[in-house]
């Protein structure tokens, strides 16, 4: 009866002080204009110079100048993508119905069975064991979105960086969400770990796996669902998770992942943006126009 509680009252508790603090700090997230003082002229000799800078400016500035822009926006970005994930209805109903199935898991004993179940025929050892370990960690999948975040700004690849960008956004919305539910519910594992409920290998690994099932379609997406089902399975051979753990844990990655990407996902057609068109001497001509980068 306690887990039954405790479970409910983490549910409740994530749904309205999710919704309360994306209310109260929606205020602090708009852009910031800042005042530059007008430069004074310059003399031939420093144009020269100037345009020298600004027509070869080194990759470390370019990464830098754009991770510093991207850092400031961040804490809007998370807010306004927070208030996506969990003002939706149907998200919130997706959540609460994992939350009851989470309860009537332990409620019903199905979590000591499918564990002891797990204990007579382990399948994960060794090498296997800490692969996908550390494939279905949350440092990993932030590591690697740094990664593909930094070599796409370097080669000027704008599409490939908003989607690195937003693969961030999406982890760290995950992130947030499963930590603050592990101090709240603060259950132990099979294996007497502590903070168990729910499993952050599990909502990061799906969270990677929608976003990527997003921007990508099934031929990348399914693969991906694959290897967090691997990394999900893996969590409860081991003892590191309850079943509970892994089925909530699922269903808020698919659900961040999914609500953040289609939210930035660009309008494509066969493979080409749609973009505003504006042409003419004067701007008359008004369409939209399909580009597609090779």
């Amino acid at each position: 009866m306690r887990r039954l509680v405790k479970i409910l009252l983490a549910t409740v508790v994530l749904v309205f002080s999710v919704c309360a603090v994306l209310f109260f700090a929606s205020g602090c997230g708009g852009p910031v204009r800042s005042r530059t003082p007008e430069a004074p002229p310059l003399n031939s000799e420093e144009l020269s110079d100037e345009a020298g800078r600004t027509e070869n400016p080194s990759k470390k500035s370019i990464f830098l100048e754009s991770a510093k822009a991207d850092l400031a926006d961040w804490p809007r970005r998370i807010i306004e993508d927070s208030e996506d994930v969990y003002l939706k209805k149907d998200n919130l109903f997706a959540l609460l119905l994992a939350g009851g199935a989470s309860i009537a898991m332990h409620n019903s004993g199905a979590d000591k069975n499918i564990a002891e179940h797990f204990e007579r025929h382990s399948v994960f050892h060794g090498f296997a064991d800490e692969s996908f370990n550390a494939i279905g960690h949350p440092g990993t999948h932030f590591a690697a979105t740094g990664l593909w975040y930094a070599l796409s700004t370097e080669s000027g690849n704008q599409l490939n960086k908003e989607r690195a960008w937003t693969m961030m956004t999406a982890l760290s919305v995950t992130w947030m969400t499963t930590m603050g539910l592990k101090a709240v519910r603060d259950n132990d594992t099979p294996n007497d770990k502590s903070r168990a409920w729910p499993s952050g290998h599990t909502s990061s690994s799906f969270t990677v796996a929608s976003v990527l099932d997003e921007f990508y379609g099934p031929k990348v997406g399914i693969p991906a669902y694959g290897l967090a089902s691997v990394v999900a399975y893996r969590m409860m051979d081991t003892g590191d998770h309850w079943a509970s753990d892994v089925v909530f844990g699922a269903t808020l990655g698919w659900i961040v992942g999914h609500t953040v990407a289609g939210k930035h996902k660009e309008l494509e057609i066969a493979g080409f943006k749609l973009l505003p068109y504006m042409g003419g001497a004067e701007g008359s001509a008004v369409g939209i126009s399909f580009v597609k980068q090779f």
